[in-house]
């Protein structure tokens, strides 16, 4: 598993995830319940994992979607 996507907001995970389903890919949304730890305020943030071998294929997608961050 590699990491693809952090970030804080939920619609951006939920665009991402969207789309790579889409496109036959499986991600994997790690650090969904750490929200209890911060008061679901919000501030840390989540993950989206891909496989290994689905990596490059996926971050062309969130980039052609302009939802890649560098």
């Amino acid at each position: 598993m590699r990491e693809l996507l952090r970030t804080t907001d939920p619609v951006r995970i939920a665009m991402a995830m969207a789309l790579l389903e889409g496109e036959g890919i499986t991600a994997f949304e790690w650090d969904v319940h750490m929200s209890i730890l911060d008061g679901s305020l919000g501030i840390l943030p989540r993950r989206l994992a891909v496989a290994d071998a689905d990596w490059f294929l996926a971050q062309a997608i969130l980039r052609d979607n302009g939802l890649w961050e560098e």
